[in-house]
């Protein structure tokens, strides 16, 4: 009699528990794939066989992957000029500099350490803080130097608003612009791990605050 009284209660509360397991796991898979997805969507490629010149975004945070992505194009004969952009940021300091050298500095140096000839570097002027200043000053050295086509290296993340901001750039004029970022995992976290990171939140979040900021200027 015992047993036929304790049996259903036993079932009753396994199944209860698992249900809560099974909303649990949903929930957090739900949440995990939203995640997913809005780091995804931020990726965008537009890659170019050719262009007259590889325009190297500033980033003090993701400046080694940047650069040794600009100099495996280069490499690869992609383009025979790498750009610049001259950010106001200082990096830690040199010992053999006596100072702080800028990042644009750090670039420069990492591109030639990485291979790639001093006079196919060029930095651009002037100093920029923001990446529609970048799209500005690339826009006006390629009208006066009559390139036609750039392909910019950033970051993953930064990829679909530097596209936009650069095309809407040079909108009014007959430069193809492409865009071959850096791969997520080496100073940025993959998109299916971003969320468990500080890292990826500093990154994944606050480029979709700049990507609405963005928006918001432009209407």
């Amino acid at each position: 009699m015992t047993k036929l009284l304790t049996t259903p209660k036993l079932r009753f509360w396994e199944s209860k528990f698992i249900r809560r397991v099974f909303i649990v796991l949903s929930l957090f898979f739900g949440l995990w794939l939203i995640a997913w997805a809005a780091a995804h969507w931020l990726i965008v490629i537009a890659p170019l066989d050719q262009a007259d010149a590889i325009v190297v975004l500033s980033g003090s945070s993701t400046l080694l992957e940047r650069n040794q992505r600009a100099a495996r194009l280069y490499q690869q004969h992609r383009s025979k000029k790498i750009l610049v952009t001259r950010d106001t940021q200082r990096g830690s300091w040199s010992s053999a500099e006596q100072r702080n050298p800028y990042y644009f500095e750090i670039a420069v140096a990492e591109l030639k350490r990485l291979g790639v000839r001093e006079e196919d570097i060029e930095v651009l002027d002037p100093p920029v803080n923001s990446t529609w200043e970048e799209a500005t000053s690339v826009r006006e050295y390629v009208v006066s130097h009559n390139i036609r086509s750039i392909l910019i290296v950033t970051s993953s993340y930064h990829s679909r608003r530097a596209l936009l901001t650069f095309r809407r750039q040079l909108n009014t004029t007959d430069v193809q612009v492409g865009i071959d970022p850096v791969e997520p995992g080496l100073q940025t976290p993959r998109p299916a791990i971003w969320g468990f990171s500080l890292k990826g939140w500093q990154v994944v979040f606050l480029e979709y605050l700049k990507l609405i900021y963005y928006c918001c200027r432009w209407s």
